[in-house]
């Protein structure tokens, strides 16, 4: 990279620097702030937990976000004061520091930019996944067990933390399902791109004339709110069963007695909850989930009637696949929504899958302005 090419490159991540600060309003940041500190300082504030609580993690979602961009800028300042000592050398030695100062800068814009795409009322929450394996026997529940993999390592590769709340063993290997929480800055937004049937094509290590087999699993999301005001549960219409944890859970489960299964009797919706300390506290997060859930039934049902669209849920199994993840005859990842692939299934396998979900958020961005 010569002096011209920085001064182009940085010219661009400065547009593009200016469209983010625009599009995250850092201006109405600023006065947010104001706002709030003004709040956070008011003696009485906790005399409503409820609204402190609130208070305070808006606030600190928006020094988050400020500091995001201020650090930014400054970045980009300090980048461009490199460039004008190289151009006051006067000949064409570039530092390598700005070029590779250049390359961080893109790819932090670049982060940033998939947030103009997490505008839902809940994107920002925490997500709580639930994973089915589908058709294909005992490969599928191995697959469902992948998948969970999958989306932990996606977590720790992006800061996020996880919480298994549940897993139901599969009769010789796998899971049968799977329930976790993906606690981070808008992980409901991005793995609300996931929702589907993931579909795994491979030799089969179950198979002992090592035949290709095909299984299939599903992701379900839903957002993880701490209090959900439009919904009630009635307990009396919950049938609530204690048993102890089975199975070769492993890191999985807590081996004790106090698991929880919660079936909401007017929808058959089940939650169970087995990680937790005490018997008490899984039945609350099993409460939390359950509520989780019902919202997101009810928010469905909105949109429905919102679109006149009604419609069956898809079979987990042939043609309903929105990813194939194919390791024989050839390895090849593809998404059949947005055409997006890479033949790097091992970094696929092993929670590389930002550049599906990006592409998949992007999608509905041009379908919805469509």
């Amino acid at each position: 990279m010569n002096p011209a090419e920085a001064s182009a490159a940085l010219s661009s991540l400065a547009a593009r620097l200016g469209e983010a600060e625009v599009y995250m309003g850092l201006d109405k940041l600023r006065a947010r702030k104001e706002e709030l500190d003004r709040a956070v300082c008011d003696a009485h504030l906790w005399d409503d937990p409820d609204h402190a609580k609130m208070v305070t993690s808006d606030l600190a979602g928006v020094e988050d976000d400020i500091a995001i961009l201020d650090d930014l800028r400054r970045r980009l300042d300090d980048s461009e004061t490199l460039l004008a000592l190289v151009r006051e050398a006067g000949d064409d030695w570039m530092d390598p520091e700005l070029p590779a100062a250049c390359e961080d800068l893109d790819r932090r814009l670049a982060e940033l930019e998939i947030r103009s795409l997490l505008s839902g009322e809940h994107d920002a929450l925490d997500a709580v996944v639930e994973l089915h394996a589908g058709a294909g026997g005992t490969d599928a529940q191995d697959w469902c067990e992948i998948l969970m993999r999958i989306y932990i390592r996606w977590a720790e590769r992006n800061g996020f933390g996880v919480e298994v709340d549940e897993v139901t063993e599969g009769q010789e290997a796998g899971l049968l399902s799977a329930t976790f929480i993906i606690k981070g800055r808008y992980a409901y937004g991005m793995l609300s791109a996931e929702r589907g049937v993931h579909r795994l094509v491979r030799i089969s290590p179950f198979d002992s004339q090592h035949r290709r087999h095909t299984s299939f699993a599903s992701l379900d999301v839903v957002p993880f709110l701490e209090d959900i005001p439009e919904v009630e549960i009635d307990e009396k219409e919950l049938r609530v069963d204690t048993y102890r944890s089975a199975g070769a859970g492993g890191q999985h489960v807590n081996k004790t007695d106090s698991a929880v299964r919660l079936t909401h009797l007017p929808t058959g919706l089940v939650v169970t909850c087995q990680n937790q300390r005490s018997q008490h506290q899984n039945k609350a997060r099993a409460l939390q989930i359950l509520a989780a859930r019902l919202a997101e039934r009810i928010r469905e049902q909105r949109r429905r009637e919102m679109d006149s669209l009604a419609g069956p849920k898809e079979e987990v199994a042939w043609g309903s696949q929105i990813r194939s993840y194919t390791l024989a005859p050839f390895q090849l990842v593809k998404d059949h929504r947005t055409q997006e692939e890479t033949g790097n299934v091992e970094a696929v396998l092993d929670g590389d899958i930002s550049r599906f979900i990006e592409a998949e958020l992007r999608r509905r961005r041009s379908t919805a302005s469509a």
